[in-house]
């Protein structure tokens, strides 16, 4: 199995760039669907972005598209987040997530990391 952590959030001022990390160990990322989620105080957790295991396609939700981009780069077995022009509404516990080419759900998290954008 995979094991995920995440790194790179922290405090910021509306409007400014933050990058998340996310490293994966045990396995190649490549072999997986590759997802980030975010929560916020008193929200259900919702879906951020997610990319096809070949690299070859990527999916936002609606309220990140145009700011956020989710990449990765094989040789560091690391997955990102690219946030920019953040607002006060991104202010959640962001996670990274895994699903394996055949499975149906997706099974492997890390354990989250903090970002906080003020206005």
């Amino acid at each position: 199995q995979v094991q995920l952590v995440e790194s790179g959030g922290g405090l910021v001022q509306a409007g400014v760039s933050l990058r998340l990390s996310c490293a994966a160990s045990g396995r190649t990322v490549s072999m997986y669907h590759m997802a980030w989620f975010r929560q916020a105080p008193g929200k259900e957790r919702e879906f951020v972005a997610a990319m096809h295991w070949s690299g070859t396609s990527t999916t936002y939700a609606d309220p990140v598209k145009g700011r956020f981009s989710i990449s990765r780069d094989n040789s560091m077995n690391t997955v990102y987040l690219q946030m920019n022009s953040l607002k006060s509404e991104d202010t959640a516990v962001y996670f990274c997530a895994a699903r394996y080419l055949s499975s149906t759900s997706y099974d492997y998290w890390g354990q989250g990391t903090q970002v906080t954008v003020s206005s």
